[in-house]
């Protein structure tokens, strides 16, 4: 046990240290939670139980791993997101139209290169009681746009890390069922930045001595900590055949926090909290709630001969809880509310393992993953958009107790469509003075993975 000791702050510590990036499941949820898994795209993940990555995907396949087990995985994401104008309006200075400004580029690519790491440990105390703990992040998201893109009053940073550690039980009544529980504490930080239009919030003001075109930015950050659970089942029809069932709840966070301004013009200045409109500029403490989903997979794992397995899944996403981002100051005001309005979303996927020889073998997997966002309500802070996943992988056994894993897959992202005239959330004076966005993203994602794993 004093190796695990020792790995486990080791592990919280590099999480927090790396961690952020594009999203790669629906929203902006993390399903790089192994190496092994993602050879197969995750199909099967619920039911697979290669390794103590289980810990996380359906902690009852603790009970399929024999003695301890310690898995160290880390994922490099690359994605990519690139913004095509199609008629974008730019942002004026006054509330009579006067004033607009340039529309200065597309903003580059908001993508944001990102390392995941994962840690699990798990042990089998007797034939029927096994333990086990993991840290990982199940949620992650950056986007960063060039500093005087055309939609810089809408978005330039929006950045989310969470880190999950996630202590866990199984039981093993017979042959056939095993049941197992976790609990999970997990801490989530957010930064979201964006341009501001001085010269239009003075214009709806009255305030005079701001010329046009006068711009700044700003900054809100929050964090909380939340609880909440994962357990699962694990079935055994037959001598070949798994079936999984795993459920995640959903996690609420009260964010706490503040938002600073950049580039405050001195009129604004003398005048801030005197008038309504100057509640969007000054500096002060925030808060916000944000409910993280609930999941529920249901997977298979059929081992057909001696060379080959089958897997298949369905996993649900409960994102129809998160429906707006309110951002609230210390007086009750409404600094930003941002709509979401997702929907509960499916990822299904198959894939297969090739036993090529007895250290190596060799996986492949294709999955569907929808978006939870619609169209009339998405931003430039999460151009979601569904995607295909084709993976590829291999396992080698370095010795008896040691395994590595590797797993490469390429995401073909659905092109996501802006169009932030049609929000129904945003009033006429809004679009004035950050600017219609009215465009599409050309997107794609690259994630390579490597996994070490240890028996003993």
């Amino acid at each position: 046990m004093t190796r695990y000791k020792t790995l486990i702050p080791f592990a919280v510590s590099a999480a927090l240290a790396a961690v952020s990036g594009g999203a790669q499941a629906s929203g902006f949820a993390l399903i790089e939670q192994s190496a092994s898994g993602l050879g197969n795209a995750y199909a099967g993940a619920a039911a697979a139980a290669d390794d103590a990555s289980t810990i996380y995907f359906n902690p009852a396949g603790m009970t399929r791993l024999q003695g301890r087990q310690v898995v160290v995985a880390g994922h490099l994401i690359v994605p990519s997101a690139e913004f095509n104008n199609a008629g974008t309006r730019p942002a004026v200075s006054t509330i009579l139209g006067a004033g607009p400004y340039a529309l200065n580029g597309n903003g580059g690519d908001a993508g944001d290169l990102a390392f995941v790491p994962n840690l699990y440990l798990s042990w089998q105390l007797n034939p029927k009681l096994y333990l086990g703990v993991g840290v990982n992040a199940p949620f992650g998201l950056k986007t960063d746009y060039d500093a005087t893109w055309m939609g810089r009053f809408h978005a330039l940073k929006s950045e989310v890390k969470a880190i999950n550690i996630n202590p866990s039980f199984a039981v093993k009544f017979n042959d056939q069922i095993s049941l197992g529980f976790g609990v999970n504490y997990q801490t989530f930080e957010g930064e979201l930045t964006k341009a501001v239009n001085y010269s239009f919030l003075a214009s709806a003001g009255g305030i005079p001595g701001v010329p046009n075109n006068t711009e700044g930015s700003n900054k809100i950050s929050a964090d909380d900590g939340a609880w909440g659970y994962n357990a699962g089942i694990m079935i055994k029809p037959g001598p070949d055949t798994d079936l999984g069932i795993a459920y995640r709840s959903a996690m609420h966070f009260k964010l706490s926090g503040d938002v600073t301004y950049q580039g405050r013009p001195a009129a604004v200045n003398a005048l801030l909290g005197l008038a309504p409109v100057f509640n969007q500029a000054g500096d002060g403490p925030v808060t916000a709630n944000v409910k993280m989903p609930a999941t529920l997979s249901f997977a298979l794992k059929h081992r057909v001969n001696n060379q080959w397995d089958v897997l298949a899944d369905a996993t649900w996403t409960g994102w129809s809880g998160l429906k707006t981002l309110d951002i609230i100051r210390s007086n009750g005001a409404t600094l930003e509310s941002t709509p979401f309005y997702w929907s509960d979303t499916w990822r299904v996927g198959i894939g297969a393992n090739y036993r090529l020889s007895p250290p190596w073998t060799v996986r492949f997997g294709i999955a569907y993953d929808q978006t939870p966002t619609q169209d009339t309500y998405r931003t430039p802070r999460i151009p979601d958009q569904d995607r295909t996943w084709l993976a590829i992988g291999a396992q080698y056994k370095v010795s008896q107790a040691g395994t590595l894993d590797f797993g490469y897959a390429h995401l073909f992202v659905k092109d996501p469509l802006i169009n932030m005239v049609g929000q129904p959330a945003l009033s006429p004076a809004l679009v004035a003075g950050r600017g219609a966005l009215i465009g599409n993203f050309d997107s794609k994602v690259d994630i390579l993975s490597i996994q070490y794993r240890h028996t003993f």
